[in-house]
């Protein structure tokens, strides 16, 4: 089964895995693996064009949708 998860508000749709390939890439320009993610939490403020994101419990950031 695949899913599929989108933000959409005012006219802006956004796809879960393009934030998801947006963090991880941020991960790797810190000089990471992906290897040693161990879990990402996304927080989606649509209303402030923004997704913060909190990878393993201590890297943390926010990016622009």
């Amino acid at each position: 089964m695949k899913t599929s998860v989108f933000v959409e508000y005012q006219g802006l749709q956004v796809e879960e895995k393009d934030i998801i390939a947006k963090v991880k890439e941020l991960w790797l320009n810190d000089g990471k693996k992906i290897k040693d993610i161990k879990d990402i939490k996304l927080y989606v403020k649509p209303e402030e064009n923004a997704a913060y994101y909190v990878i393993n419990d201590d890297f943390s950031g926010k990016i622009d949708l």
